[in-house]
């Protein structure tokens, strides 16, 4: 007998793809296309200029039935709906690019050469491949995209670490360090209500440099994996002289591709708790002591 109920596993990978396809936009957002779209203005404005013309108001009623049957109409079809995600999609991807692009602006000099080399030898690999026959094209394709994915994430990773490399310029760890040694030399002389603003200072203090030396061994990550990017590119532009397998060439990128990926989730994660550390020391703010807090002594970065 065959069972009529509904299979749980297909609904559920039903409901997901339409949650999916649906890309967060809501049944407001998609009215709210219907009405901005340029479309609907021209009729509104077609129909004012014809009862200005006429000298009547029926053509605005007409329009605004007309206006009410779109709204509830228009925003329902699955064309439209599609449409309005391709407008999200492309919005997506031209803010995407205004951050790389921003991003890339933001690098010095040196920065800016070490990209312009890799793409270069990312161009040169394209190069190779599109002599190809015609049936390898569909994976030099592949390659393609996954070349510019990379150089995505290296535009990513070379913002990082000269965004790393600022902050490791504006805070001396030694004096840090010197800083913290003397208020722990000279606690015990202190009166206990400076005693106990100078307990928190060495706290926060000692946060800066844990912070400080986070951040320098991810700055090492972060150089080790750009300079990974460049000889693993150059490699692949020498092997695409000989090597007559895009798809190999592409499965290579791929792990590149990977291994970028990891590096950025990894700093991500660091940051977090880079941003974990700097709200603990927020919540440890120095008590006033008479209005003022301790200056004496105090090493400026």
């Amino acid at each position: 007998m065959p069972n009529d109920k509904p299979n749980f596993g297909t609904e559920l990978k039903g409901a997901i793809n339409h949650k999916l396809d649906e890309a967060g936009l809501s049944q407001q957002d998609y009215v709210k296309a219907a009405l901005k779209w340029q479309y609907n203005w021209i009729g509104l404005a077609g129909a004012a200029a014809f009862a200005v013309v006429s000298g009547t108001g029926l053509p605005l009623v007409l329009a605004a039935g007309l206006e009410l049957m779109y709204v509830a109409l228009v925003p329902q079809s699955s064309r439209f709906r599609r449409l309005v995600r391709s407008w999200k999609y492309a919005g997506e991807k031209r803010e995407h690019d205004k951050r790389l692009e921003e991003m890339y602006k933001n690098l010095p000099p040196e920065m800016r050469s070490r990209y312009a080399f890799v793409q270069q030898v990312a161009q040169a690999i394209r190069t190779n491949y599109q002599q190809l026959s015609a049936s390898s094209q569909i994976f030099a394709r592949q390659m393609a995209e996954r070349l510019d994915g990379l150089l995505e994430g290296y535009v990513r990773l070379l913002f990082t670490a000269n965004t790393h490399r600022e902050y490791l310029k504006s805070l001396n760890p030694d004096q840090v360090r010197s800083e913290v040694a003397f208020l722990e030399k000279s606690l015990e002389k202190n009166a206990p209500k400076v005693q106990e603003i100078n307990r928190r200072r060495i706290e926060i203090l000692r946060k800066r440099v844990t912070k400080f030396e986070k951040i320098q061994e991810n700055r090492q990550v972060i150089d080790a994996q750009c300079a990974a990017i460049e000889d693993v590119l150059q490699l692949i532009r020498d092997q695409s002289v000989t090597m007559r397998d895009p798809q190999e060439v592409s499965a290579q990128l791929e792990n590149l591709v990977q291994d970028v990926e990891q590096t950025e989730q990894s700093v991500r994660e660091m940051e977090e708790i880079y941003a974990l550390t700097a709200q603990e020391s927020d919540e440890l703010r120095l008590p006033e002591a008479g209005g003022e807090p301790p200056q004496q002594n105090r090493v400026r970065n």
